[in-house]
């Protein structure tokens, strides 16, 4: 499983996003591993990215989440993005969320809730507008963005962050699943697609079978929490997505568009899960990404 849940970090070398931002000089502050809250003895940690030009309005801030199929990947993952959003002018928020399979389904939502609600809890120190407020995320990190763009805080009881909103104003989703149902999806999936490995991996991250428990995995689906507050979105993906099928985003995007919910859909042809098929998908994925960039400046950029 370990290669398949590594395949999507491909992404930032294909693209060649990571390599002239690693060149440049660092002409922001990074503070790593910053707690950002605390469940069972387990500390949730985030790495912060902060532009040094403080200026004197408020910034917009950007929750970045990695993939690695719910069962993988680290924060650090993210530092492509984070690099360049922050160069932008974005405060960027790179976490880690708990993993399963010791850890299954919400508790990956509430985590990624936390977070936001914690920027917008600091958002006066970190000089963020707590109403201008993204996220961006990969694989099972472009899932879990787009709960935070459908759903409001599944979990208030932490008194420090009570009342405080976990909903963001616009969401990136980089090939990440928007339906669960089991069958409808492996159905959907290429040929040639690891259906059993992606079986496998559905039902570590809901820690049920989708027989048992079907409500939960439909809860763990944004497209059933689409509704007309949603955040905007932008959904890049592959025609050829072995493990997450196209539909998956066509149909996100009908039902947000249905919703009255600003969407924008690019779908690679001759893209995988990697993004890295042929130098014609390469070159379009990184022109999509340089769009993905431009729409959360406009979005979180507005007055």
């Amino acid at each position: 499983m370990r290669l398949r849940v590594a395949g999507w970090c491909m992404v930032l070398t294909l693209l060649g996003l990571g390599i002239g931002l690693w060149s440049q000089p660092r002409d922001f502050e990074q503070r790593t591993d910053v707690v950002y809250g605390e469940v069972e003895g387990q500390k949730l940690l985030l790495d912060l990215y902060l532009p040094k030009d403080k200026g004197k309005d408020l910034r917009p801030a950007v929750v970045a989440v990695h993939g690695g199929a719910w069962h993988g990947g680290n924060k650090r993952d993210m530092r492509p993005f984070a690099e360049s959003l922050v160069r932008r002018g974005c405060v960027v928020a790179s976490v880690s969320y708990r993993l399963a399979p010791k850890w299954t389904y919400p508790a990956q939502l509430d985590d990624v809730q936390r977070a936001v609600r914690w920027l917008r809890r600091h958002a006066e120190e970190l000089g963020i507008h707590p109403r201008h407020i993204g996220a961006i995320g990969v694989s099972a990190g472009g899932h879990l963005v787009s709960l935070l763009g459908t759903r409001e805080t599944r979990d208030d009881s932490d008194p420090e962050l009570k009342g405080l909103s976990s909903k963001v104003q616009a969401v990136v989703n980089i090939f990440g699943p928007s339906d669960l149902s089991l069958p409808q999806y492996l159905e959907a999936l290429p040929a040639g697609s690891p259906k059993g490995w992606v079986e496998q991996v559905l039902k570590g991250f809901l820690g049920k079978p989708y027989e048992e428990a079907p409500d939960l995995w439909r809860d763990a689906s944004p497209l059933f929490h689409v509704s007309s507050d949603d955040a905007a979105f932008f959904i890049l993906q592959g025609s050829e997505d072995p493990l997450v099928p196209k539909s998956q985003a066509e149909r996100l995007a009908e039902a947000l568009k249905k919703a009255g919910v600003e969407v924008h859909l690019v779908i690679v042809e001759n893209m995988g899960h990697d993004l890295g098929r042929t130098p014609e998908a390469q070159k379009r994925a990184r022109q999509a990404l340089e769009e993905a960039m431009e729409f959360l400046d406009r979005h979180l950029k507005q007055p």
